[in-house]
């Protein structure tokens, strides 16, 4: 199983954590999007081999996620 972390830093963006959170789409846990209003940040954990359609967070955020990783989940035996 895959797991993608995306983040974006909101500092310079157009929008905010509270305008995000109202307009992002639905995710099939376990994935689930996450915030920190403080340090104005905004992401994702995306579990499996497809992400949620991210227009709409990039077309409030105005661009692409800051960071974006790719993580193999290991699983013990």
């Amino acid at each position: 199983m895959i797991v993608r972390l995306l983040l974006w830093n909101l500092a310079d963006s157009k929008t905010s954590v509270e305008e995000l959170r109202a307009h992002v789409p639905d995710v099939e846990p376990p994935s689930a999007w996450i915030s920190n209003e403080a340090g104005e940040r905004f992401g994702l954990i995306a579990y499996g081999q497809e992400l949620p359609d991210l227009a709409t967070v990039r077309d409030l955020i105005g661009r692409d996620p800051d960071a974006a990783e790719e993580f193999d989940v290991e699983q013990n035996q």
